[in-house]
């Protein structure tokens, strides 16, 4: 059986390099109840993570994405993907529909490609706490993502994993 694969949202790296608290007991709470667990970032994840460092709209953002980075690099309390094992046209395609059923609003480009590629590498958790994403009709999702031969993944905050997950 291989492990469960769990992809980051953007917000949850920059939590997590601000020390959040919910961030870091989440965290600790699946390493210890799901230590094969694959955590991923993905590359849309990178991007957005890259852009901010020097396009953030405050001083605190950039510092912020700068340590996620950096934390990154050397914790490696998640693993980044640089390269994705299928075509971006895919990823493109895939955050279309998602934008085309109005999962997502027209503008959430990053977030329906975020999702996009949560669902493509079979991530059975995405961890954010974005407003756009965390109020996704999960059962329209799960419909259009099975139209697509893909499972939608569980959207699922650090608070949420806490409250469920806490012994």
């Amino acid at each position: 059986m291989k492990p469960l694969r769990i992809a980051a949202d953007t917000n949850l790296l920059l939590d997590l390099a601000d020390e959040a608290g919910d961030v870091l007991d989440a965290l600790a709470i699946i390493n210890r109840r799901l230590p094969q667990a694959d955590k991923l970032v993905t590359p849309n994840v990178l991007d957005e993570l890259a852009y901010l460092c020097d396009g953030g709209w405050s001083r605190q953002l950039r510092a912020s994405a700068r340590r996620a980075m950096q934390f990154l690099r050397e914790e490696q309390p998640f693993r980044p993907l640089l390269e994705l094992p299928f075509p971006a046209e895919m990823v493109e395609q895939i955050a279309g529909e998602i934008r085309q059923a109005q999962l997502l609003p027209d503008e959430e480009i990053h977030d329906s490609r975020i999702l996009a590629e949560a669902a493509l590498l079979d991530c059975g958790i995405l961890l954010t706490s974005d407003a756009h994403l965390r109020s996704i009709d999960h059962q329209a999702m799960t419909l259009v993502f099975n139209s697509l031969d893909l499972a939608a993944p569980v959207i699922a905050t650090p608070r949420e994993i806490v409250r469920k997950f806490f012994p």
